[in-house]
């Protein structure tokens, strides 16, 4: 969360090429120090080096760079597909890391040997190190560096953007936009144990269930994204609050029951869509919201610190009112949550819409 916050002044100091990169670079050098399998005390570090190195370095710069590319006409669809693909690619690249995995072991898995494991885990590690490596060379090669009119727009480094867009009522409204989105994805943890606990699947196909949920999610970005640069992506936010609000309502009923599986995964599809599109939607609306460019990575940065606080609070509820009403009362409760929240990101996607308007038309009149 700290990170969160150094990393938006950063990304509107730096060039987010050069930014990008070095992240990219740290990162892959942190998988250097898990390959030696390192003492609990270290791992600790790793972890927080890692924290700095894939947010404070990379987040606001990755969101700046994306927003940039989108350019003013498809921001929509630039967020899109950022969500969408790199939703695609961990599905790939997690499937593809099994598989090697796999095949380093014998066939009888359980009868490896500690030793053996370790070492399987140690090439899959190395793997994906260097894979992060080759990135960060991809991207000081292919992504455009800036030009001389943005850099001369650039501020130098201050908090003057930071107070700027906090002083912005519409960057407040997509903080908590994002915050009543990311309660919903926070939620997708519990469509496996759903699928266990109330409709009595066994372990297989809950996990199974649960799976269906992350396809959704290349689908629903970016679609989401290219519908957004033509209805307004304010107006597909409102949409997609509205699916993921018909979707956990069902499963917060008591309608659902162990016989009425179709139903469930309906409700489940419905949701995920409304989730995933979210994600590809929430900063595409930034610039509905007038955020200046120059300011975009002070507005990532407090938008995130704010948004993502889901993170902190939302396993401990989901983790209580589960314990505190065992079974399907329990998840239903959970999904009460989610379906509040989801109602009231409908309702600031709404002011949101209102507030850009209000801005479009007090511009276009100083403009005449």
């Amino acid at each position: 969360m700290v990170a969160y916050a150094l990393g938006g002044p950063l990304a509107d100091l730096f060039c987010p090429r050069k930014l990008l990169a070095i992240a990219l670079f740290s990162t892959s050098l942190g998988g250097i120090v898990l390959w030696q399998i390192p003492a609990l005390a270290t791992l600790k570090s790793l972890y927080a080096y890692w924290g700095f190195t894939t947010i404070a370095l990379l987040w606001s710069a990755l969101m700046r760079a994306t927003r940039q590319w989108g350019g003013r006409l498809a921001q929509g669809s630039a967020f899109g597909l950022l969500d969408g693909g790199r939703g695609l690619l961990t599905a790939v690249t997690a499937s593809c890391v099994v598989a090697i995995y796999a095949s380093l072991l014998p066939t009888d898995v359980e009868a490896a040997s500690l030793e053996v494991r370790a070492s399987a885990l140690q090439q899959v590690i190395l793997i994906l190190a260097g894979i992060t490596c080759v990135v960060a060379i991809l991207i000081l090669m292919l992504l455009p560096r800036r030009n001389a009119i943005e850099q001369a727009d650039n501020p130098k480094w201050s908090l003057h953007g930071t107070w700027q867009v906090a002083s912005m009522p519409a960057v407040w409204l997509q903080a908590f936009i994002i915050i009543c989105a990311y309660v919903g994805f926070k939620a997708t943890d519990d469509f496996s144990l759903y699928a266990k606990e109330v409709l009595q699947l066994n372990e297989v196909e809950a996990a199974r269930v649960g799976t269906y949920s992350l396809w959704m999610r290349p689908l629903a970005a970016i679609g989401a994204g290219f519908l957004a640069d033509r209805f307004g992506s304010g107006n597909m936010t409102v949409v997609s609050f509205a699916l993921l609000t018909a979707g956990t309502a069902a499963l917060a009923s008591d309608i659902l029951t162990a016989s009425m599986y179709v139903p469930y995964i309906a409700s489940m599809v419905c949701a995920s869509l409304g989730i995933f599109a979210l994600r590809g939607l929430y900063y595409a609306i930034m610039e509905e919201g007038k955020v200046p460019l120059a300011y975009t990575g002070s507005a990532v940065g407090l938008v995130s610190v704010t948004g993502y606080t889901p993170d902190i609070f939302m396993g401990p509820l989901m983790g209580y009112l589960l314990d505190s009403a065992p079974g399907a009362n329990g998840h239903r409760h959970v999904f009460i949550v989610v379906t509040i929240f989801s109602v009231a990101g409908a309702i600031a996607s709404l002011a949101f819409i209102k507030l850009s308007s209000s801005k479009n038309q007090n511009a276009a009149a100083s403009d005449c």
